[in-house]
């Protein structure tokens, strides 16, 4: 184990301003990712088969770095390592910012109904017998009972 008084403790590497600034950048970057992991599967929890969703939110994350671990390693015996970063990085640029643009991104458009149409106006889009049910039920904040011409229907009926 290392003295403490001898200037090789594991804290050392951060007194070299270059290191200490790369490692600070480097837990900042993995602190955000795991607050993108975290909200990602937030977002999913409460849908429908939320325990499926949120292990495919962990696999999505983890699975790039299983596939590519071992040809980035190749790559990198293989080529500069240093024009490999720069490459894959601009990759990586491109890729993000030709997110924003795709069409899997965008929210579905929903348009108001014309004030005629079934979808503004939903006792015109029931059929007769429903439809007159409807047209005789109470608004959703009348509470002064049901329509007086609602109770001959059932009585009449049998």
């Amino acid at each position: 184990m290392a003295d403490p008084r001898s200037g090789s403790s594991a804290w050392a590497p951060l007194r070299i301003g270059v290191f200490r600034a790369l490692w600070i950048a480097a837990l900042v970057s993995q602190v955000g990712t795991w607050m993108q992991t975290v909200g990602a599967q937030w977002l999913v929890v409460h849908a429908a088969r939320a325990a499926i969703l949120v292990a495919l939110v962990q696999t999505a994350y983890t699975l790039p770095a299983v596939l590519f671990a071992l040809v980035g390693g190749v790559l990198a015996d293989i080529f500069n390592r240093a024009r490999l970063l720069v490459a894959v990085l601009a990759g990586m640029t491109v890729t993000a910012a030709s997110l924003p643009s795709s069409p899997a991104s965008r929210p579905p458009v929903t348009r108001p109904s014309p004030a005629g149409s079934p979808a503004a106006n939903p006792r015109r889009a029931a059929p007769a017998p429903a439809g007159a049910a409807a047209a005789l039920a109470p608004a959703a904040g009348d509470r002064s009972g049901p329509h007086p011409a609602a109770a001959p229907g059932p009585a009449a009926a049998g």
